[in-house]
């Protein structure tokens, strides 16, 4: 388990790393790298899973939203600090997300096909948030990078990393 893991942030490492200059070079649209295998999920496949996240996101239950993620998935969110690495971790940080009703919508995709059960999606997105006490909505525009993987027949979230969008220099 500490193995896939220690691979897990190597990957999701790398194709941060990756996303920043495919991200500089991209026009914006979408691109996958994959070989002609059928038995391989499909870049609009993996895409999707992005819009099955968010529209967990959208039923406010935490415990969903984490049931998203690997058993030993690692959640390196946006507005904690903390390394969330336990189903209950992850639960617990989308508890505090989600008051802010967010809702995501991606802005660049970087899809690579490592094989028919692992994926990575690495990207720009912006998330609308709405503060609970006053109603007042804001933009937060982040990175992120997904790295998924075919566990028992479903597609779950083995290491997610979202970070704030640095200004532009």
């Amino acid at each position: 388990m500490m193995k896939r893991q220690k691979l897990a942030i190597a990957l999701g490492t790398t194709a941060l790393l990756l996303t920043g200059t495919a991200a500089y070079a991209s026009t914006g649209t979408a691109t996958a790298h994959h070989s002609a295998t059928s038995a391989e999920p499909t870049k609009k496949q993996i895409l999707a899973l992005f819009d099955r996240w968010n529209a967990t996101l959208a039923t406010g239950d935490a415990d969903k939203v984490a049931d998203l993620y690997a058993p030993d998935g690692v959640l390196l969110p946006t507005v904690s600090p903390k390394i969330r690495t336990t189903h209950a971790e992850i639960a617990d940080y989308f508890e505090h997300f989600l008051e802010n009703k967010p809702v995501g919508k991606k802005d660049r995709s970087v899809v690579d096909i490592l094989d028919r059960n692992t994926a990575v999606d690495a990207g720009l997105y912006t998330f609308t948030l709405t503060d609970p006490d006053t109603g007042v909505k804001r933009e937060v525009k982040a990175r992120y990078t997904y790295l998924y993987e075919k566990i028992g027949g479903k597609w779950l979230i083995v290491n997610h990393h979202s970070s704030v969008l640095p200004a532009a220099s």
